[in-house]
């Protein structure tokens, strides 16, 4: 049997049920911390009082932390054990969960939320692990649908419980759900089964601090681009210091004997095309995941737990569409279908362009949905397509580098996505400026900030009452939801042109084709 060859651990038989649980209600935890705490954000601002630069890293760290120790992490868990990575992570993310909790400023919040990263790469790929050591066949691919299915959950119901939390109990509760969630999952540990890869090697320490610090840096740049200007030099040192250290990754990756990225997957077009999916949505899917609820609150005028409720048109297709997609793979291509995805993603992002300050919850229904529908497509057919088009030696390889260019995407997309709503809202300000408070007067980036926060009442209340008051309030919210409009043209562009692209990258090579033929040629035994 699979699991007897696993290594340490083999005398007694893996508790099945069990394992299945512990990782996917763990699994759930996961994307909620990203969600939860985007739906948080203009609480936690109103009860630190905090820069925008300061507060977007509640969910820059947690993304930027994840994707730089994913690979890092799964190297350890062969190396020292899966169940006991899997224990570390959840630790870790009880600490900071605790830690977040009890946060007196925001430095510490965002020092424990780069922590939260660590230990959820740290429970994902172990995680992951524990389930492929444990399951074989077709209960392999049951397992990590249910697998799949719990991040899904985790995504579509995080910013409302997120929003239900925050108005009950305050912005804390929402880190401390996360931490009890994972402290009882830990409960169950110690009855999981331990496993290790004889053959593992340890972690790529030089790749995994190069990737990190070229992570680190393009999204600090990107994020002070418009505080400092984009000509300003420490703007330019951190652009420039990403792409030197992403150089050095490189060099370092080519060099190493056992790399933790392989780089020559993606001189694979079709290996290239799927990652450049999730890449993609992910400025649509996470950027309007931590923006939008902040739009809501700060113009709609909307509590937490309505916008949190706002969003689940955007979400719970993520668990009901992937089944769906799954049929469909039986009459259409991987292609078709992902084309497919980016189209309703494109669809449904330009319908959201009708949103304004009034508009309610059956205004945005349609576009949320349809955006909702198109992402999920692709979460039903990515994951598996990462490790099936790459032969079976490399597909745990695949995988890491597959879920980290994932949640690159989502980090890059979270700054990027402030960058132009503080961008667009201060040119509009500087076009306005009488209408501008006598305090704010010559200090319009600062105005920009407190506006992308959903500060706007924070804002207006510098204005004298009456006509001015409500002269300024106009103005900010006509600018919020041009840049909103401005951004979500640009994420409808950006799908429309890797339409063609995708398409291109998944066409099958002309050896692909013959090998295809050839699998389906053969004998019913040759398969066995």
């Amino acid at each position: 049997m699979k699991a007897q060859r696993a290594g340490h651990g083999a005398d007694a038989p893996p508790n099945t049920r069990l394992t299945l649980v512990a990782v996917c209600v763990a699994a759930i935890v996961l994307p909620m911390a990203l969600t939860g705490a985007s739906v948080a954000l203009p609480d936690i601002n109103g009860d630190l009082d905090v820069g925008l630069v300061s507060l977007q890293w509640v969910v820059n760290a947690y993304n930027v932390t994840f994707a730089a120790c994913m690979l890092a992490c799964g190297g350890l868990a062969d190396l020292l054990g899966r169940r006991r990575m899997f224990a570390t992570g959840l630790v870790l993310l009880i600490v900071a969960g605790i830690i977040s909790t009890i946060a007196p400023n925001i430095v510490i919040l965002d020092l424990s939320r780069g922590l939260a990263g660590i230990g959820g790469a740290a429970v994902m790929t172990a995680g992951s692990a524990q389930l492929a050591q444990t399951f074989d066949g077709p209960a392999r691919a049951k397992a990590f649908g249910a697998l799949g299915t719990s991040f899904g959950a985790g995504l579509a119901l995080g910013p409302f419980t997120a929003g239900f939390l925050v108005d009950a109990l305050g912005w804390r509760s929402v880190f401390a759900s996360h931490a009890l969630i994972a402290a009882l999952v830990l409960l169950t540990v110690s009855k999981l089964r331990e496993s290790r890869n004889p053959q593992a090697i340890g972690v790529d320490v030089p790749g995994t601090l190069t990737f990190t610090a070229a992570l680190f840096a393009l999204i600090l740049g990107i994020i002070e681009g418009p505080q400092l200007g984009w000509a300003h030099p420490v703007v330019l040192a951190l652009l420039i210091g990403s792409v030197v250290f992403l150089g050095l990754f490189v060099t370092v990756e080519r060099r190493a004997s056992h790399p933790m990225f392989d780089l020559g997957l993606l001189t694979n077009p079709r290996f290239l095309g799927v990652c450049l999916m999730p890449f993609v949505l992910s400025f649509v899917f996470v950027g309007l995941l931590a923006f939008l609820p902040t739009y809501l609150i700060g113009v709609g005028g909307s509590n937490a737990d309505s916008a949190g409720a706002f969003m689940l048109p955007l979400t719970l297709p993520i668990i009901a569409v992937p089944v769906a997609a799954g049929f469909l793979t039986q009459r259409l291509s991987m292609r078709t279908l992902l084309a497919l995805s980016l189209g309703l993603v494109t669809i449904g992002t330009v319908w959201l362009t009708v949103i304004e300050p009034s508009s309610t919850f059956t205004d945005i229904l349609g576009p949320l949905l349809v955006m909702g529908a198109g992402v999920g497509v692709s979460f039903g057919l990515l994951d598996g397509a990462a490790v099936s088009i790459v032969p079976a030696e490399r597909a745990g390889m695949a995988a890491g580098m597959f879920n980290t260019m994932r949640l690159t995407g989502e980090a890059i997309a979270v700054a990027g996505m402030g960058t132009v709503l503080v961008s667009v809202i201060a040119n509009r300000l500087s076009s306005n400026t009488s209408a501008i408070p006598d305090s704010y007067q010559g200090h319009n980036q600062d105005l920009a900030n407190t506006i992308t926060q959903g500060d706007v009442t924070k804002a207006a209340a510098e204005a004298p009452p009456g006509a001015a008051r409500d002269a300024f309030t106009d103005l900010a919210s006509g600018s919020y939801t041009d840049a909103l409009h401005i951004a979500l043209w640009i994420l409808a562009v950006l799908c429309t042109l890797c339409i063609p692209v995708v398409w291109a990258l998944l066409t099958p090579s002309k050896d692909d084709q013959a090998a295809g033929k050839a699998t389906n040629s053969r004998p019913a035994t040759e398969h066995a």
